[in-house]
């Protein structure tokens, strides 16, 4: 017992090193602290949770691994988003880290079904708008971070029973409701101006999305589907990428855009809610990955399919071109290849197949665009053989 108390407090210290701050006391609270006496299978579980919190630190803050090159007597230099995040100043770190600045991936999710909408809707042969990639992409960030915030704000107290949650600002302490609350508004207020620049029905529509936002962190108390009303608050884009350049939705194409959306953040989601599922059954949050247990990949199984049969429909009815179907033939691989692979009870594993459907998003993003530049040259060899 001694050895293994011994080990606990050696991972603590660690974690301190590596990635300072007033919030790792919390953990030490919850870990070395406890009142009441402990087995050594509890002392040994608890080990092994600071351990995995250990691996994630290290996989998703880069930055703070500090692995030093030797290149001509020199560090290397780094400019990931974490590194960007912990250079910043010490009053704005922990509000850079609230919105999750440091983590960029869920920024990406949100954007990405932007981006696909867009681009279907841009002219035969022509690139999507590209100021309007870069509109969404400034609104994704924003209410990404906004997201995050309402999160926290509703979930402190089940953050500090988590391993992986309770460092967060909130949790920790670093920030207190009100000032998140304060940082909330001047969030959602910058997000108001982005959403103003887009036409009246675009308005109309973003702004129904709000009730999504604030409504689905209370999801995961009532329902083993939270990850359903997330797929249906972070795919919104689908909708509003199309009606920003159209002035108005075309629902036999948006609606099939939107439905695989969803269906492509069940896949990711539930992936990823199984690095929490013991934490989840202790505090008592629900998730699909407690609803689907040993099932799940037969679950995502489904989902791959229906979202597949969603974007071939979406491409039918926009008259979308081979390149596209090619893409989608990839996309299908890829996730195949993903389910397949999935180890359920490994953390590691399951972050890392997490963050891979950013570049399937990408690449459907490639897709439309090159499906679409492919119509240009469709319509002139038949032009030409008139």
């Amino acid at each position: 017992m001694l050895s293994a108390k011994m080990t606990c407090l050696l991972t603590m210290n660690a974690l301190r090193r590596i990635y300072p701050g007033p919030y790792l006391y919390s953990l030490s609270n919850c870990f070395l602290h406890k009142e009441g006496g402990r087995t050594i299978h509890n002392i040994h579980s608890e080990t092994r949770i600071l351990r995995r919190m250990l691996y994630r630190q290290s996989a998703i803050h880069p930055s703070i691994r500090q692995c030093k090159t030797q290149h001509y007597g020199r560090r290397s230099l780094s400019l990931s988003a974490a590194t960007v995040v912990n250079s910043a100043p010490a009053p704005v770190k922990p509000y850079l880290q609230l919105m999750r600045l440091d983590k960029p991936i869920g920024t990406w999710l949100l954007y990405l079904p932007c981006t696909w909408s867009i681009a279907l809707a841009a002219d035969p042969g022509c690139l999507p708008d590209l100021g309007m990639l870069a509109l969404f992409g400034m609104g994704a960030l924003l209410m990404r971070g906004a997201g995050c915030t309402i999160n926290d704000m509703w979930d402190k107290d089940f953050d500090k029973k988590v391993s992986r949650t309770a460092i967060r600002p909130i949790a920790s302490g670093e920030i207190s409701r009100m000032q998140a609350l304060v940082f909330l508004g001047g969030q959602l207020s910058l997000a108001l101006g982005v959403l103003l620049c887009l036409n009246y029905y675009s308005i109309a529509l973003g702004a129904a999305s709000l009730s999504l936002v604030i409504s689905y962190p209370l999801m995961k108390r009532i329902t083993y589907w939270p990850q359903f009303v997330l797929g249906l608050t972070f795919n919104w884009g689908a909708l509003l990428g199309w009606s920003a350049v159209k002035g108005c939705c075309d629902w036999s194409v948006c609606l099939p855009l939107y439905f695989s959306g969803v269906m492509w953040t069940l896949i990711y989601d539930t992936i990823y809610a199984h690095q929490d599922k013991e934490d989840d059954v202790k505090v008592g949050i629900r998730s699909t990955a407690l609803r689907f247990q040993e099932q799940t990949k037969p679950w995502l199984s489904g989902f791959t399919a229906a979202m597949m049969s969603g974007l071939v429909v979406a491409g039918v009815t926009a008259e979308q071109t081979l390149p596209y179907y090619a893409v989608l033939s990839i996309a299908a691989v890829h996730l195949t290849r993903q389910i397949y692979t999935l180890d359920i009870n490994k953390p590691e594993d399951c972050w890392k197949k997490f963050v891979s459907n950013k570049n399937l998003g990408l690449l459907l993003f490639l897709g439309i665009v090159a499906g679409n530049l492919w119509k240009e040259r469709r319509e002139t060899l038949l032009q030409t053989e008139e």
